[in-house]
């Protein structure tokens, strides 16, 4: 055992996992505790309000002599007396913020969507602080834009001119001074109308796709695709040079939309919803590499994929209850819910996986286990 590793936050699942195949004891204060984090922790608790985060943080760090402190989503910038393996809380604050975000791309001369002045449509409207894609919305009215406001009142946030593209990202490590790009991920975005159309809702690792391909929605299993070298290079030196630059360590994600040109959206202070997929293709520990780059160690060069990963997170068509056990079919799905719990319509149910030489081969399985999820649902 190389010691004892405690994951806090929202959603803990993929970095629990990590820690645990790179031979860590691990323990979670998560939002869910489904039942595969519960199969890889030695102890886990869970919690309503991120209020409750320090002080549970505190009191396990002391209780089970931890070693390492790791917070993920909601997390990132809570002030808990104990000293987070990570960016610390003033450096990750900042990348929270939409608006300081911008500003920092801004000031570094990276290609961001530009603010789009107060009654200029479209706009993408995203709030100042949110993760996954929440939220965001295009708004082509005055009239669009009131009915967002009166959904989510007090809410502050941004206007952008909308970028039409395909939504991708860098997974980086940084020490500080230095990063180094990881992999290059496609997103799956959930698509539709409102403010659940651009959550995020699965990632494909490595990410190919060919130019003419770049304004699809929806992932072509049929398609062959290859991934613009010149594209690719941009966006690693992108990433790269607003990771280095950012006071962040450890994992850092960039996202981007990209087009005939690559565009940096968001910067993420923390280990990535891509983690799963990163680790499947690669075969490389990130948790690993976070931890050495904390220590001021990171890779010499990026990791070659040797595979295609796909993860699609799978949402509620309706009101749900598990009525049985969906365990069966882990390792090739993930987040099973405990059975009985109940799970509101639009919400997340369960991670499916699929993986294969090709990208074709990766979705074509997980198009097969997708069936087989359904059907263990069906009498849900």
């Amino acid at each position: 055992m190389k010691g004892r590793v405690l994951v806090a936050g929202f959603a803990t699942r993929h970095v629990v996992w990590s820690a645990h195949r790179a031979g860590y004891e691990t323990y979670a204060i998560d939002h869910f505790c489904d039942q595969d984090l519960c199969w890889y922790t030695k102890d886990h608790q869970t919690f309503e309000e991120m209020s409750e985060l320090p002080q549970m943080i505190a009191d396990v760090c002391k209780e089970k002599k931890i070693d390492i402190l790791v917070v993920t989503s909601g997390a990132e910038d809570l002030i808990t007396g104990v000293s987070v393996c990570g960016s610390k809380p003033e450096y990750a604050g900042k990348f929270l913020d939409k608006l300081e975000i911008q500003k920092y791309f801004n000031e570094l001369d990276i290609p961001v969507p530009p603010i789009a002045p107060d009654g200029e449509y479209p706009a993408m409207i995203k709030p100042c602080r949110g993760a996954g894609g929440w939220r965001n919305q295009v708004v082509h009215s005055a009239e669009e834009e009131a009915a967002w406001e009166e959904l989510w009142p007090e809410v502050p946030y941004v206007r952008q001119k909308p970028i039409s593209g395909t939504p991708c990202s860098v997974s980086c490590v940084s020490n500080g001074k230095e990063a180094r790009a990881v992999a290059i991920n496609e997103q799956i975005l959930r698509g539709g109308e409102g403010e659940k159309s651009y959550g995020f809702s699965g990632a494909i690792t490595p990410f190919s796709m060919k130019i003419k391909d770049f304004h699809q929605t929806v992932p072509d299993a049929e398609a062959s695709y290859t991934f613009s070298p010149k594209l690719s290079a941009d966006m690693i030196e992108i990433a790269e040079k607003a990771v280095s630059r950012s006071g962040c360590v450890g994992s850092v994600g960039v996202d981007f939309v990209i087009n005939e040109s690559a565009w940096a959206i968001e910067i993420n202070p923390r280990f990535q919803a891509t983690l799963d997929t990163v680790e499947m293709a690669t075969g490389c520990s990130v948790f690993d590499m976070h931890v050495n780059a904390c220590r001021g160690v990171i890779p010499d060069k990026m990791p070659v994929p040797k595979q295609y990963a796909v993860r699609k997170i799978f949402f509620a068509e309706r009101n749900l209850v598990a009525r049985s056990n969906l365990k069966n079919l882990a390792p090739l799905i993930a987040d099973i819910p405990q059975v009985g719990t109940e799970i509101e319509e639009g919400c997340a149910v369960v991670s499916v996986y699929g993986t294969g030489a090709t990208r074709k081969d990766a979705l074509d399985m997980l198009d097969i286990i997708i069936r087989k999820v359904h059907r263990c649902m069906s009498r849900w």
